[in-house]
């Protein structure tokens, strides 16, 4: 089965990151698709790039992500704490939240990487039987430019003007 190409935007929001950390997010999403090609993905521009897949229309069903970061990609499970992890390879001390460090493609090469993967997959929610599940998909929310904020010395002159205002 082919897997469909990330999405441009996605891309995009790699590139200040170095190639070595690109190829391994790419890898990360790749090696998700490949055991889950019928997930939709919702990229969100963060303090990181975040990539959650889920079988449904809410990112909030997310059974996997990916996080993207300087030095490495955090493969993630948002229900890693109930996953079999005979190995040890979920980090993390949340009540929920687990991960896997990638900092080198070897890392995703490891059997027990994509069990983990396969054994969030079996826990993953689902569209239900009434509901026609959606063809898989990408949204891909970047960040909002912040509202300009005034300069010190204009909101200085601002709140003068009020206090000299006759009421």
């Amino acid at each position: 089965m082919r897997l469909r190409p990330p999405d441009p935007e996605y891309l995009k929001l790699l590139l200040p990151y170095g190639e070595v950390i690109q190829k391994l997010a790419l890898a990360a999403r790749k090696l998700i698709l490949a055991e889950a090609p019928e997930a939709s993905e919702f990229v969100y521009e963060l303090y990181t790039i975040a990539n959650h897949f889920a079988f449904t229309e809410r990112p909030s069903d997310a059974f996997v992500f990916t996080t993207t970061h300087a030095n490495w990609v955090n493969l993630g499970f948002n229900f890693g704490s109930q996953l079999p992890d005979p190995d040890g390879l979920l980090r993390g001390t949340g009540k929920w939240i687990r991960h896997v460090r990638i900092a080198q493609a070897s890392d995703l090469k490891a059997r027990r990487v994509r069990e983990l993967v396969r054994a969030a997959m079996v826990q993953a929610e689902r569209p239900s039987p009434e509901d026609k599940a959606a063809p898989p998909h990408t949204v891909v929310r970047t960040a909002q430019p912040a509202r300009k904020r005034s300069l010190p010395r204009e909101r200085r002159a601002l709140a003068g003007d009020r206090r000299n205002r006759p009421t």
